[in-house]
């Protein structure tokens, strides 16, 4: 995994070559204010920059115990923030020192000593008048002499001297410790200790960011390797992973979005997915192709699912199969303090992930009744959505942001749709608790998530839930399913809408303990048909010739005492089949009497 992040990061830069500056000792930081200085060192004043502006500037895998040349927070360039930020602008000052001998920065150094009263003084008194808001002091600061364009720590002998400084330290690093990489198998580049970069944006992980590889206690450490030596990466196999990954966190584009507080585009990420508040997928190709079968998992078309799996189907695909070189990858991860932690790791040519995925729709195939066009219709739900069909709700019917089955759920999912993996049961317990406690009976989006862990543990044979209502064969639990469905649809049509009807008070009962709890439905539907009939005969005679169509193949003494798991699956799909069933044959019915 770390070696793809590393090659996602060496093509990155690849796509820079053109620009001199792409070097492991400079990287682009983002500025928000600038020291406006005279020639003398004389403060001039300060400048906001409203957006924060990348620009690159000396490279530092880690703050602690360090300090960046010309760009770095108030602390370490006004020494702000009281006794604590004592050491870290010593720091700062101490790298000025190293490069003292540079005219650049001549001003500089004035500010801090020749002219230390009208400069650095002066300076950080005016700093919390100009930036009252804590907020805007945390962004980094440079420095630029009045009336020029370029800021001192972008001037073309600054940055060659960073370069050559580092070079020269590569190299009496090399001469000290050659070792070969884990990653490349090269030794042209040392092995160091010291930390490899943070990983910024990552779900629930720290602001100022995450380690991925970490070796911060003697407890990991081996063999008289010192930190991060243990790991055997090269410096330039550690950058660019890092780069990569960070990359791929934050790459995105602006999409047109009006929302209420005003908003007119929102951020879309291109090579992230988030599921839930901690957890983030991290996808991408070996020659950073676009994969539109991606998007489809997000937001599915019909029309184009039903174009890849005829592809799939058709041979289409395969016939590229061998000619095609280029590779999927895809990995979940979540903040765990100041580390990364990787949930899995996906590895697939194209081929293979794109027949995943058609498969994938395949399997979540379910047939919905569509309200709006009366009459039913083959649904694919998003990814997310079925995710969010086991997540807990709070009383007011909205999600709990605190369930963390979801993202552990949607990880899952994922896995599944990209390598057409099987699920854990552990999924159908939680979906079958969400539709006991649906107002409106099984969703589709549960109906799809049940049919795809039963289809997918029953590979090896057994009854393979189809996307509409079964006419053949039938398991006893799906039948049972179904009778419940009649037997609610009965009750209504004798009594009208009620607060709680036998769905309420016994679908739990019915899916566990089937025996006992339809000899008590039983009993209440011959209540119910006595008011039908004498009420509605007609309607009467028409539900009981259907209840009894569905009793043919299981008597009462046939229903068993209890529902297995997979059982209580099956009958959660029997009862969603059937009433999607009612829903259209209602709507034709009522089509008929209007015509």
């Amino acid at each position: 995994m770390i070696k793809e992040l590393s090659e996602l990061g060496k093509r990155l830069r690849s796509d820079q070559a053109e620009d001199k500056w792409v070097h492991n000792a400079l990287k682009e930081e983002p500025i928000s204010i600038e020291i406006i200085i005279s020639e003398d060192g004389e403060f001039r004043g300060f400048l906001t920059i409203e957006k924060k502006l990348m620009n690159v500037a000396e490279a530092i895998t880690a703050k602690k115990g360090k300090a960046r040349l010309l760009l770095d927070k108030a602390e370490e360039v006004l020494c702000y923030g009281g006794e604590q930020s004592k050491k870290k602008h010593q720091l700062f000052l101490d790298k000025l020192d190293d490069y003292g001998h540079l005219t650049e920065l001549a001003p500089v150094l004035a500010f801090y000593k020749n002219n230390r009263k009208n400069g650095v003084e002066h300076a950080l008194k005016e700093f919390t008048t100009v930036f009252p808001d804590e907020k805007t002091r945390k962004g980094n600061i440079g420095f630029r002499i009045y009336g020029e364009g370029k800021r001192i720590h972008e001037k073309d002998n600054v940055r060659k001297e960073i370069i050559t400084k580092y070079e020269t330290r590569q190299g009496q690093l090399l001469a000290e410790k050659q070792k070969k990489c884990a990653l490349c198998g090269e030794s042209k580049y040392p092995v160091e200790e010291t930390p490899h970069g943070m990983i910024k944006r990552v779900p629930a992980g720290q602001t100022s960011g995450c380690a991925l590889v970490s070796y911060n206690e003697p407890a990991f450490e081996s063999y008289g390797l010192r930190r991060n030596e243990n790991s055997s990466i090269c410096t330039n196999c550690a950058r660019t992973y890092v780069e990569g990954l960070n990359w791929l966190l934050s790459v995105g584009y602006e999409l047109p979005n009006k929302t209420a507080k005003g908003k007119n585009t929102i951020f879309k990420y291109s090579n992230r997915k988030n599921f839930g508040t901690d957890t983030a997928v991290v996808f991408w190709t070996r020659e950073n192709k676009t994969l539109p079968e991606i998007d489809q998992l997000e937001a599915p078309n019909p029309d184009d699912v039903a174009k890849l799996i005829e592809s799939v189907a058709t041979g289409t695909e395969a016939v590229n199969r061998y000619l095609e070189t280029d590779y999927f990858y895809s990995f979940a991860l979540s903040g765990a303090a100041a580390r990364i932690a990787i949930r899995d790791w996906i590895e697939s040519s194209l081929y293979n992930f794109r027949s995943a995925i058609a498969k994938w729709f395949k399997d979540i195939s379910i047939e919905a009744y569509d309200s709006d066009m009366k009459k039913l219709r083959i649904r694919y739900a998003r990814l997310y959505d079925l995710a969010r069909s086991c997540q807990r709700r709070n009383m007011d019917e909205t999600y709990d942001k605190n369930d963390a089955s979801l993202s552990r759920t949607a990880v899952y999912l994922w896995n599944a749709a990209l390598k057409n993996t099987q699920l854990p049961m552990w999924i159908l317990t939680k979906v079958l608790q969400r539709a006991r406690l649906e107002k409106n009976g099984v969703t589709p989006d549960q109906a799809a998530l049940i049919k795809l862990i039963l289809n997918r543990n029953n590979r090896g044979g057994g009854f393979m839930v189809a996307e509409r209502l079964e006419q053949g064969h039938r398991p006893v639990a799906y039948i049972c399913g179904q009778v419940f469905a009649k037997l609610e649809s009965i009750q209504y049509a004798a009594l009208g809408d009620r607060n709680a009807g036998i769905r309420e008070r016994y679908f739990t009962y019915a899916m566990t303990s089937p025996a006992a709890a339809f000899g008590r439905l039983f009993n209440l539907n011959s209540k119910h048909f006595t008011k039908l009939r004498s009420e509605k005969p007609g309607l009467a005679v028409t539900l009981d010739r259907e209840l009894q169509d569905l009793c043919k193949d299981v008597s009462i003494e046939k229903f068993p005492a209890n529902f297995s798991l997979e059982e209580q699956g099956q009958f959660a799909i029997g009862y969603y089949h059937q009433r999607q069933k009612q829903f259209s044959s209602v709507a034709q019915n009522k089509s008929i009497e209007e015509e």
